[in-house]
């Protein structure tokens, strides 16, 4: 058998993976270990959040599927920090554990030059260091011009709970057992991870009367640009918030040497933004209690996830633990809490295409590059089947600039950086957030897929009229001036804002904090969209912020146009520190920009490092 792409795998990044490369036109296979598994959601019943939930929208602007799955599947859609900038506000919707993979299922087997294969892949096919397919665990060779591993947890996977190990993927699936090995035997450099799961919980025998309601956004809400939200905000599922306490905290610490970790059965490094419930009582030990959330994980069974009580303690002491919280006194578990171990690969063995730099043509998305959570998965995906669709191409692979969207920041932090712990993704680790806002994706990045083909002429010519529309009205309220008269100065006085003494343009009124772009059709009538609305206010409030952003950004690129040729010989740079020296013969980067967030390269090895480039003409 042969194929343009095989995807290895079919969760979030093995869905978006198989999707860009097939709608791509090329002929491509997603093998993965249970079709039924497909897009699962193993741990939280939930999509976006911050930072995550501007991912989602950067992957729908780039013509992928994880907001137009989520906007047909969730239980409840909320905006956070709407006290907030805008640069941290974002999107976060309740799934439905059922229906979203069910219908990305749905999706997957729907799409033309797409075949999905039940199997277990167990080796790469390799010849002089470029791909060639996939060896099955049932020896049947397939044959491929590229290959996207998205192994997420499972390989060489365990489930701990207490001292207790068991060789187990999620859900007590089979884990990946000889990958990791294969992978290793290539040169691959291999990291330890670990992750973890909370209790389930039957909702009839919670309390809810002792906990706090949390609702969905009074506002209707959608992921996709394309979608017009149409729900009923009233018919949306509850979640609802409750504490730890001084009884948990004294359960956790009396059994601590009981819980995997704690006991010493970890060999993985465990996420430092996502810790266990005993990782909190320890390294927050001046803290009272600790925030949980109760969330519904499907409308087709009763289990409600406790978001932020994962643990490995064992089954007997989870009991212990869980009827320790207010209105969980009586609370039947069922499904216990673990942790599972699994097998990553050093990032920085990638290029930032997301191809690996031993094995021409393979290319590594989601977990397995040592992220966490199902958009920075997605994201990966989405970006390793554009790149190898381009790669089979013949054409330049798509870099997201860390100012252009926070796939950029993600993977670039990658690469670069590489990873201790299993990588989530922050708003404090974008520097230019205020430009890589939920509202603007679109703007951002609609055109790269448009240009790469994932993104049709109708949905573009509909992101066109958009901007056009935000340009045109922006010259408006520029040009569309009040002067101070009474029944002027009387509108403003009902806002309230200060009167004017001199004519003012509605574009420099709107400036004011306390004045909206609503309060501006007292004035001046605007036929336009919410979503235009919202751009221009945004465009005139924080313009000041944006161009210093934008100025700042510019200065980055500057940086990042200085490239670094690909064969360059650090060993023959003289003075330069040797951790700089090691770290820039093991990243390889492509730019000065690059360069200089190599951790251990400092300014004086960058200043070097372009000295001797100059001498060679590279700069």
């Amino acid at each position: 058998m042969q194929y343009d792409v095989i995807v290895v795998g079919g969760g979030h990044a093995g869905c978006e993976a198989a999707l860009a490369a097939a709608r791509l036109h090329n002929e491509t296979l997603l093998v993965t270990g249970n079709i039924n598994n497909i897009a699962d959601m193993p741990c939280n019943p939930s999509i976006g959040g911050p930072a995550k939930g501007i991912i989602v929208r950067e992957i729908d602007a780039l013509g992928g599927e994880m907001a137009n799955n989520i906007d047909h599947s969730f239980l409840q859609m909320k905006m956070l920090n709407t006290k907030k900038g805008p640069a941290v506000q974002a999107l976060r919707a309740q799934a439905d554990k059922v229906t979203y993979p069910k219908q990305m299922r749905t999706t997957l087997e729907n799409q033309e030059h797409l075949t999905i294969l039940e199997q277990m892949v167990e080796d790469l096919l390799i010849e002089e260091h470029q791909i060639k397919g996939v060896k099955l665990e049932d020896q049947t060779i397939i044959f491929a011009k590229a290959v996207i591993l998205t192994t997420g947890t499972y390989m060489n996977a365990m489930i701990l709970v207490g001292d207790q190990k068991t060789s187990s993927g999620p859900h007590n699936e089979k884990p990946s057992k000889f990958l990791s090995n294969n992978l290793q035997k290539l040169g691959f450099h291999l990291l330890r991870l670990k992750t973890g799961t909370p209790p389930r919980i039957q909702r009839d025998s919670i309390d809810f009367t002792k906990t706090q309601l949390e609702p969905g956004s009074t506002k209707q809400y959608a992921f996709s640009f394309d979608h017009i939200p149409n729900y009923d905000v009233q018919e949306q599922e509850p979640c609802y918030l409750v504490y730890s306490n001084d009884k948990t905290h004294q359960i956790i610490r009396e059994h601590l040497k009981e819980s995997s970790m704690y006991g010493g059965y970890v060999e993985g490094v465990g996420p430092r933004y996502c810790p266990s419930i005993e990782d909190k009582v320890v390294r927050f030990a001046d803290k009272e209690r600790h925030q949980l959330f109760l969330e519904p994980e499907s409308l087709y069974y009763d289990d409600i996830y406790l978001q932020g009580f994962s643990t490995s303690m064992p089954h007997e002491v989870q009991e212990q633990m869980v009827h320790s919280l207010v209105g969980l006194e009586h609370a039947i578990i069922k499904k216990y809490a673990y942790a599972i171990e699994y097998d990553a690969v050093d990032p920085t063995q990638l290029k930032q295409s997301l191809e690996t730099k031993l094995i021409d043509g393979l290319f590594l998305a989601g977990q397995i590059n040592g992220t966490s959570g199902y958009e920075e998965a997605a994201c990966q995906g989405l970006m390793a089947g554009i790149n190898a669709s381009l790669k089979l191409q013949n054409k330049e692979p798509l870099i997201l600039k860390r100012n252009e969207a926070y796939i950029g920041v993600l993977i670039d932090d990658l690469v670069t950086k590489g990873i201790r712990d299993p990588y989530r993704m922050l708003t404090s680790r974008a520097e230019y957030r205020l430009l890589l806002r939920h509202d603007n994706a679109d703007l951002r990045l609609r055109d790269y897929g448009y240009q790469i083909g994932l993104i049709d002429s109708k949905r573009y010519e509909k992101f066109q009229k958009k901007k056009e529309q935000i340009e045109e009205l922006l010259k408006e309220l520029q040009q569309k001036k009040i002067t101070p008269t009474k029944e002027v100065n009387q509108v403003l006085s009902l806002i309230p804002t200060s009167p004017i003494q001199d004519g003012i343009s509605l574009y420099d009124l709107l400036k004011r904090p306390e004045v909206s772009i609503e309060h501006l059709q007292k004035f001046y009538k605007m036929d336009a969209p919410d979503e235009v609305l919202e751009q221009v206010e945004i465009n005139i409030k924080y313009e000041g912020y944006i161009v210093k952003a934008t100025r700042e950004a510019e200065k980055m690129l500057s940086l990042e146009s200085k490239a670094i040729p690909a064969d360059l010989d650090y060993e023959q740079i003289p003075n330069l520190a040797s951790e700089a020296r090691q770290k820039l013969q093991q990243i390889r980067p492509t730019s000065i920009g690059q360069a200089t967030r190599i951790s251990g390269v400092n300014p004086a090895d960058i200043s070097i490092l372009m000295v001797h480039l100059k001498r060679m003409g590279n700069v």
